[in-house]
C-alpha cells in the first residue's frame, strides 16, 4: 500500500516546502484538489522542490478546460516530474459546472469518456508529431501546428484517473483509466456492493481486469494517545460525514449500511442548519466510515479496515495529535506500507 499526502488548501507558494516534509515523512505521493486554489501550480512546486514523489490531482475539474488546455499542463507536470504525474479528473456537478464556472453540463459520464479519449488522441500527436484529428460528439480538434506542439517527452503515457461515488464513473475507471479516486465518503460495504463490481465490469468489457486500475482513497481518522482523544477527534469527522450524507449523490452509500438519516440531513442543510446536522450521525456511521484507533494500532486498524481493496491511502483527517508529533506519523506511515 501506498500512502500519500494531500496538500491542504493553502496558496501553492507553501508545495515546495510541504513536499519536502511529505516525503521526510515517508509518504510516496503528493495529491492536490481544486477547492479554493488552482490544482496544478502546488504540483510544479513539489515536482521541482521534492523529484521522487509521485505527483498527482485528486482532483481537476475537467469541464470548464478544454482537453487542449488539460492536455498541454498535464504534459508538462508529465515532463517536470520525470513521468510521475497522474492527472486525476472529476465531473463536479451540474450546480457548480454552469452557474460556478459558467460552462455546460451534460450527460457527464459519456462526456468524461470522450474526453479522455481526446486527451490521450492530443498526446499522441504531441509525441508523434503526427497530424491531429480527433471526431467526437462533444469534442473535435483537428489542428496542432508545429509551433505550438509542445513534442516528445520520455514519458508520454500520462495515467488517467477519476473520482466518482456511484457506478457509472466506477465502471468508466474500469473501461479506460488506470485508477479511480474512491470518494472518502465511503463504506467498505459500499466499495464491495458497488464500487469494485462496476469497476471490475467496465474492466472486463474493454479486455482488461481490475488490477489494471489502481484504487486511491482518503480516509477518516480518528486517532489519539488516550482513549479520550479518540473520542474527542469523533467531532469533527461526525460533521463532515452529516455535510456528505445530506447531499442526494451519497444517499446510495447509506442506502448500503441500511442508514435512514439523509433525508433529515438534507432538510436541515436547505434551512441552513449546518452546526445542528451533526448531531443526527450515530456513533455506528462514524466508525463505520471512518477509523477510530490509538495512534500504535492505526497502521494496522487501517489495513484490517481495506485489505487489498484500495493500492493508495492518504488521511482526509488526521487530528492534532498526530498532527503535532512527527516521529509517531512516520510510524503510522511506515506501518501502512509495509
Amino acid at each position: 500500500m501506498k500512502v500519500d499526502f494531500y496538500y491542504p488548501p493553502s496558496p501553492p507558494e507553501h508545495a515546495g516546502a510541504a513536499a519536502v516534509e511529505a516525503h521526510e515523512a515517508g509518504y510516496d505521493g503528493f495529491f492536490t484538489a481544486e477547492t479554493q486554489h488552482d490544482p496544478f501550480f502546488p504540483l510544479a512546486l513539489a515536482a521541482v522542490a521534492q523529484p521522487g514523489l509521485d505527483l498527482g490531482t485528486a482532483i481537476a475539474v475537467a469541464f470548464p478546460r478544454s482537453p487542449m488546455v488539460m492536455a498541454m499542463t498535464a504534459w508538462d507536470l508529465a515532463r517536470m516530474s520525470g513521468g510521475r504525474f497522474m492527472l486525476g479528473l472529476g465531473t463536479q456537478v451540474r450546480a457548480h459546472i454552469v452557474r460556478r464556472f459558467s460552462s455546460t453540463w451534460d450527460r457527464p459520464v459519456p462526456r468524461l469518456r470522450e474526453y479522455i479519449q481526446a486527451l490521450r488522441s492530443i498526446w499522441a500527436s504531441f509525441q508523434d508529431s503526427d497530424p491531429l484529428s480527433f471526431e467526437g460528439e462533444f469534442y473535435r480538434f483537428s489542428l496542432i501546428t508545429p509551433f505550438f506542439n509542445p513534442g516528445p517527452i520520455r514519458h508520454p503515457d500520462v495515467p488517467v484517473y477519476i473520482a466518482g461515488v456511484g457506478p457509472y464513473l466506477s465502471r468508466l475507471a474500469g473501461e479506460l483509466c488506470q485508477g479511480f479516486h474512491v470518494h472518502p465518503f465511503h463504506t467498505t460495504r459500499y466499495l464491495d456492493q458497488v464500487v469494485i463490481p462496476a469497476i471490475s465490469s467496465g474492466a472486463g468489457a474493454a479486455g482488461r481486469t481490475i488490477e489494471d486500475v489502481e484504487l486511491a482513497t482518503t480516509v477518516f481518522v480518528m486517532t489519539g494517545e488516550t482513549e479520550t482523544e479518540v473520542e474527542q477527534a469523533m467531532d469533527p469527522v461526525r460533521q463532515q460525514i452529516a455535510f456528505y450524507a445530506s447531499t442526494p449523490s451519497y444517499l446510495p452509500v447509506l442506502e448500503a449500511e441500511g442508514w435512514d438519516f439523509g433525508g433529515e440531513l438534507n432538510a436541515m442543510s436547505k434551512r441552513g442548519e449546518w452546526q445542528e446536522m451533526a448531531a443526527l450521525v450515530p456513533d455506528e456511521a462514524v466508525l463505520t466510515v471512518g477509523v477510530a484507533a490509538p495512534i500504535d494500532g492505526l497502521a494496522n486498524a487501517i489495513r484490517d479496515r481495506y485489505g487489498d481493496r484500495v493500492q493508495r491511502i492518504g488521511f482526509y483527517t488526521i487530528g492534532p495529535t498526530l498532527h503535532a508529533d512527527p516521529d509517531a506519523l512516520r510510524q503510522v506511515i511506515a506501518g501502512l506500507k509495509g
